[in-house]
């Protein structure tokens, strides 16, 4: 009986998130409407699109992805795979990702409004409040964390950090120095590892090799953003790149950490990480993945272009999501 109730309750609390974040979002749109009564009045679509951009739910769903993927490669016969707690870390993964988000545009919304590709977001356009979104944001927060703890608390703690680290740390640092990449690759780096520790509860070598693989990943990832976003970033004084400047040596950095991914991205088939192991034929995969990825960092070094660090960015976000399916089919097919 107790459990039962525990349970009510427990679904009595999401479903108050739910309505809560709805009626925020609802009350903004309501307040738009009325300053703007030339414009179309309050729909359904319109609070669905300002929660997909304060949410940035493009990139919220392909980290999400990474989540999944560690945690299809956590399942094993001593902890089996539950359909249930897949979609509890889906829809507390996407939470943690949204606030993330959402604080960050809150944080941001005066230098938003000075870059070409973030003027139009729902807090610099002004068509969600500030006060809003921070509400949406606390809201998230509270309820990816409660439901990454019903799996395990390592799931919630990880979390948690991730939040902080990217809210805290790395979003007020982007206008001070550019090791702010350095910092953001930790908050960046645990979705992949977060999927592990919801499978199996423990924090090891294995949910620390795939936390290692993501963090060098971001690197050649947001320097390519930084390279061809230069002039947008330097409008609201941000900076991205190692030298502060689309030169040989911001380039040959992203080279480097390049080939440090390959080397981390190989280490399950050497046999020392633990339960998460790959075959010698999926190595020989990542191997090309990564020589794939290679190819287009020394591609940026010779031409320097905006076009080639954007080609380079399109790479790497195939890069991750092919590897991650690499790991998963090895797994169930050997």
């Amino acid at each position: 009986m107790q459990v039962l109730l525990k349970k009510i309750y427990f679904y009595r609390f999401i479903f108050y998130n739910l309505i809560c974040t709805f009626a925020a979002l609802k009350k903004n749109t309501q307040t738009i409407t009325v300053l703007n009564a030339s414009k179309n009045t309050l729909s359904l679509k319109s609070i669905f699109l300002d929660f997909k951009e304060i949410t940035k739910a493009g990139l919220a769903i392909s980290v999400l992805f990474s989540s999944i993927a560690g945690y299809l490669l956590g399942v094993d016969s001593d902890h089996p795979f539950k359909w249930s707690v897949l979609l509890v870390l889906s829809i507390g993964g996407y939470c943690m990702v949204g606030a993330s988000n959402a604080f960050n545009q809150v944080i941001e919304k005066d230098i938003d409004s000075l870059m070409d590709r973030t003027k139009n977001r729902p807090v610099p356009s002004g068509r969600m409040s500030p006060k809003v979104a921070l509400l949406v944001a606390s809201l998230l927060t509270i309820l990816g964390i409660v439901l990454l703890y019903t799996i395990n608390a390592k799931s919630a703690m990880f979390a948690a950090i991730s939040i902080f680290l990217y809210t805290s740390i790395y979003t007020p640092l982007k206008t001070v120095t550019s090791l702010s990449v350095f910092v953001g690759a930790f908050p960046g780096a645990i979705p992949f590892m977060l999927g592990w520790v919801a499978a199996t509860g423990e924090f090891g070598i294995e949910a620390g090799t795939l936390f290692l693989i993501q963090f060098f990943w971001q690197f050649p990832h947001f320097w390519s953003i930084g390279w061809f976003l230069y002039e947008d970033y330097e409008k609201a004084g941000i900076f991205m790149l190692p030298t502060g400047k689309k030169d040989n040596g911001t380039a040959l950095q992203i080279i480097l950490y390049t080939i440090w991914l390959i080397i981390a991205s190989l280490l399950p088939v050497l046999g020392f990480t633990g339960q998460l192991f790959i075959s010698p034929i999926a190595a020989v995969l990542v191997f090309l993945l990564g020589i794939w990825m290679l190819f287009y960092t020394v591609r940026l070094y010779k031409l320097r272009t905006a076009k080639a660090a954007r080609t380079l960015m399109l790479v790497s976000v195939s890069y991750i999501s092919l590897l991650q399916i690499v790991f998963i089919v090895d797994k169930f097919l050997r």
